[in-house]
């Protein structure tokens, strides 16, 4: 095999995720798994009862069509039309994925060329990081800092160049809990209709939010046929393990985006297709009960961080909370993730592996708060010890 690396050097330093890495920490300590989003409890039976009843009559268990089952595709244009008043054909313009990752990996494929620029919202979730240099694509980071996270639109200009193909915008934001304004989103619009740039937005936290308000990008003038809009079911209705997304766009946005997709999984999820067609046309009391609950959840958490000696930030979406760990004498949020196990048996995730530069984000450790309120309390209760 030679001397040469077998890891395609786009991929260098992208080994096993942080999240793979804590996990299974977790798993070795017995300790409380505050660190990857992935709720600890199911969806609504009901949900559940429709994928079964699907597998059983014998719906999806074969390939499903390419751009996914025609109930789903034509629920999710509902959706997107009673949520946000955004209008899709669900034949042309409605992507099912296997999860919002799938979507973006299959939009960054198809619409980067080698030595693009793609400029992302700072700290990013890591596969954003990993599909850019696959495509072989240039980062650009416009980093939000603390304590209020909100994007620099000045810096954004500054950031355009001649080389730069799309905007990578992720709003409700993970990890900081942003949710950007209308007016923050009015900018970045008319830069991208100045620059003529595309759009790739991840709305996946589109219905967790507390206390604001999501807009889509794609609702804004001009922005609806340059935006691949990027959402999925994991997050909303609790069952990350179907990996069911979808994108919305433009006729010949899809049709890009599904290119590169038919070559990645090609079809996924099938019963799990119609199960989330169901859950699309819920009533709107469940999506009510679900921001209430994780409200509390987040205050619950919250407060505990703050007692627990944690400078917390608010988020006003998402279901993480970003915390700044030298008030309790740290500085580096990766050794200290890597010791809180051991220190009081919780596990959280250290924010520096979202950022470009490890320094901006050295004392930030992120927790979550999707989990049952006993497991908070008694992950709160055992911070105390720190």
């Amino acid at each position: 095999m030679g001397t040469r690396p077998l890891l395609n050097r786009r991929l260098a330093g992208m080994g096993t995720t942080i999240f793979a890495e804590m996990s299974a920490l977790a798993v070795a300590t017995g300790s409380i798994n505050l660190g990857q989003g992935f709720p600890d409890t199911d969806g609504p039976a009901s949900v559940a009862q429709a994928a079964a009843d699907a597998v059983l009559s014998g719906r999806g268990n074969q390939y499903p069509p390419g751009p996914g089952i025609p109930e789903l595709r034509t629920a999710i244009a509902e959706h997107q039309q009673r949520f946000h008043g955004l209008g899709y054909d669900p034949d042309t313009e409605v992507l099912v994925t296997a999860g919002a990752t799938e979507a973006i990996a299959a939009a960054l494929l198809a619409l980067l060329e080698p030595g693009d620029e793609v400029i992302a919202l700072e700290p990013f979730y890591d596969s954003y990081a990993a599909c850019i240099a696959m495509a072989g694509a240039v980062r650009r980071p416009l980093t939000l800092r603390a304590p209020h996270f909100r994007p620099d639109l000045d810096e954004l200009r500054t950031l355009i160049t001649p080389r730069t193909r799309l905007l990578l915008i992720n709003t409700p934001h993970n990890p900081t809990g942003t949710v950007l304004t209308a007016e923050e989103l009015a900018g970045i619009a008319a830069l991208a209709i100045e620059h003529d740039l595309l759009v790739i937005t991840d709305e996946v936290y589109e219905h967790l939010v507390f206390g604001a308000t999501h807009h889509p990008l794609a609702a804004l003038p001009g922005m609806r046929e340059r935006t691949v809009t990027i959402s999925s079911a994991g997050k909303t209705f609790s069952f990350t393990g179907w990996k069911v997304g979808w994108v919305t766009a433009s006729p010949a946005l899809v049709a890009a985006v599904r290119t590169a997709k038919q070559y990645l999984t090609y079809v996924s999820a099938g019963p799990f297709q119609y199960a989330v067609a169901e859950a699309l046309r819920l009533p709107d009391d469940y999506f009510d009960t679900l921001r209430t609950d994780l409200r509390r959840k987040r205050d619950l958490l919250l407060d505990g961080l703050t007692a627990a000696g944690f400078r917390a930030f608010t988020p006003e979406g998402t279901y993480f909370i970003t915390t700044d760990i030298t008030p309790l004498g740290e500085k580096d949020g990766v050794d200290f993730c890597r010791a809180l196990p051991d220190r009081c048996g919780v596990v959280a995730i250290p924010n520096a592996v979202f950022y470009d530069d490890p320094d901006a984000g050295r004392s930030l450790v992120r927790f979550t708060f999707c989990k049952k309120d006993e497991v908070l309390r008694e992950a709160v209760d055992r911070l105390q010890r720190l």
